[in-house]
């Protein structure tokens, strides 16, 4: 026995809405942002008020005038922010926004003030 054609046509209708939906669906997923590596970190005042940070400051200043055009013009104070950890270390973290996503770099340094890493990570999207 086969079915009426009403019933084939209803099928075929659902199918093909349920495999638009979920082409959609997929193409419209947005990733997560990359873990952020400064989680627990404090926030603290900026170093410009701290004579030891010099070397900090000249570090993190270097690094900002290597970044590519492109990134560079988007760096100024209010997206350079300063935090410490528990351990005394030190880092400078430095948010782009950049086509669409913010780009975290993150500058490390010991108690020295030597910097002992450099971290470039994504944290979201915005819209532009």
């Amino acid at each position: 026995m086969s079915k009426p054609v009403h019933m084939m046509n209803t099928l075929r209708c659902a199918a093909r809405v349920w495999l638009a939906a979920f082409s959609l669906g997929a193409g419209c997923s947005t990733s997560k942002p990359d873990p952020n590596p400064l989680e627990g970190w404090q926030v603290r005042r900026p170093s410009s008020t701290l004579l030891s940070d010099r070397m900090i400051e000249d570090d993190y200043d270097a690094y900002i005038q290597a970044l590519p055009p492109g990134e560079k013009r988007y760096v100024d104070g209010g997206n350079i922010w300063f935090l410490e950890n528990s351990t005394g270390q030190t880092a400078v973290q430095i948010k782009i926004p950049l086509d669409g996503t913010w780009w975290i770099h993150a500058l490390v340094y010991d108690k020295d003030k030597k910097r002992i890493k450099t971290l470039k990570y994504k944290a979201g999207r915005y819209r532009s």
